[in-house]
This record gives C-alpha cells, sequence and structure tokens, in this order.
C-alpha cells in the first residue's frame, strides 16, 4: 500500500479513537474505508498473466525436493543395519552407516537413493536402496496458499492438488458485507517476481462464469480488496 495512505490511514484511527465520538468516529471509519479501497494494485500485463497461468502443471506432479528438517527413511536391501532414519540437518546432510555425510537437500529422493548406492558400492556388492520420506517439514510454508483480505477468516492452508480461488474463498468462511469480489486479485510468484493476476469472484458466483475460477498453486496469495463508499 501507498505510504502516503499508511499515514493517513493510521491518522483516522487515531483521531477517531481519540477525539471522535457518535457520528464523528463513523465519519472516520468510512474515510478510512475509503482510503483502502482506493488503493487497489494494478494487475499484472497480459504477457506475464498468461506465462504465470500456464505455469499450471495439468499434467504429471513434478517430484518432490528434499530439504533442512525432512525426515527421511534410508533402507538397503538386506542390510538392516545401514538402513536409518534421520532428519536432513541445517547444512543439507544426512549421516548414513558405512559412507558417512551425503548432501541431501536440493535432490529428489530416488535422487539421494541412487547416490547412496554409488557410495555404498565401494563396501558392498550391487546396493540397492529406497529413500522415503516420512516427514517433510522443509515444505511447511512453501507449499501453502493463503486468503486475505474482506474474508470472514483469512487462512493459510497447505497446498492440495485441484484447489481453486473459489475453494479457497469458501474455506476462508466466504466474503465479508464490504467485499469487492470482482477486484479481487491472485499474486503468483512466477520467475522470480509476483504476478497480479484479476479474479471476478462476483461473476464465478452469481453468473456461474468460471473463466477467473484457477487453480492455485503452492504459494499463490488471493487477496480480496473492500469496496470504495
Amino acid at each position: 500500500m501507498d505510504p502516503h495512505i499508511q499515514r493517513g490511514i493510521s491518522m483516522l484511527r487515531r483521531l477517531s479513537l481519540r477525539k471522535f465520538s457518535g457520528f464523528g468516529r463513523f465519519l472516520a471509519f468510512a474515510a478510512t474505508i475509503l482510503l483502502v479501497g482506493c488503493a487497489v494494485t494494478p494487475s499484472s500485463s497480459p504477457e506475464k498473466i498468461r506465462a504465470a497461468l500456464s505455469s499450471n502443471t495439468g499434467g504429471d506432479t513434478p517430484p518432490y525436493i528434499l530439504g533442512a528438517t525432512d525426515v527421511v527413511t534410508v533402507s538397503v536391501w538386506r542390510n538392516p543395519d545401514l538402513s536409518t532414519s534421520v532428519p536432513i540437518r541445517p547444512d543439507g546432510k544426512i549421516s548414513v552407516p558405512l559412507i558417512g555425510d551425503v548432501q541431501a537437500s536440493g535432490r529428489a529422493p530416488q535422487e539421494l537413493a541412487r547416490s547412496i548406492e554409488v557410495d555404498l558400492s565401494g563396501f558392498i556388492r550391487e546396493p540397492q536402496v529406497s529413500v522415503v520420506v516420512t516427514s517433510m517439514g522443509s515444505h511447511e510454508f512453501t507449499d501453502r496458499v493463503r486468503v486475505t483480505g474482506a474474508v470472514a477468516n483469512p487462512i493459510s492452508l497447505p497446498h492440495r492438488d485441484g484447489m481453486t480461488v473459489l475453494d479457497m474463498l469458501l474455506s476462508a468462511g466466504g466474503a465479508n458485507p464490504f467485499a469487492a469480489l470482482n477486484n479481487a486479485m491472485l499474486y503468483r510468484p512466477y520467475q522470480g517476481e509476483v504476478v497480479a493476476i484479476p479474479v471476478r469472484l462476483d461473476d464465478i458466483l452469481s453468473r456461474g462464469n468460471i473463466k477467473t475460477n484457477y487453480r492455485m498453486q503452492p504459494g499463490d496469495i488471493l487477496t480480496i480488496p473492500e469496496r470504495s463508499f
């Protein structure tokens, strides 16, 4: 939000609490809502919006990439003494019996298993290794989606495949009476920047027009502003 608008909101709130009463407080509150309603973030260019939306993967789910605080179980076939269940340390490594530290962060589980097989091949014949993720702590926040603004309950949820902006609105308990539903914006991280994508929630709810009922992606934020009066 523009810093001048922020200062105006703060000043009006202080005035409404300290100096005004009755109708004066109402006027201060209405002016605050007006300022908030005017601070609408413009949408990104059509080219950037198309590119960000086309990044929706409707096909195969990308492999899970390991990170610090994840817990993995390393199983070595016919060698239970070499099998272990360990957390990935802050330095991105795990300790495996016989071979010591192995880089785990930034790798898919299958890639980590192949690396351990290569290291173990110097000690045992034709090792067969599997890696199973038993706790996904590293993706606790990066894989979440969020709803903010004029909703009953702003929320942060784990991303689930197939969830849409309408699902997010309903999960947040719906819009409040002041919501400007057709001015909603979906903010999506894409190639090092944030793309602002317009969402017409009123058209979805009232007219059944689901053209902008986009699928959510990890990291998306749906924001619903309040109306200007």
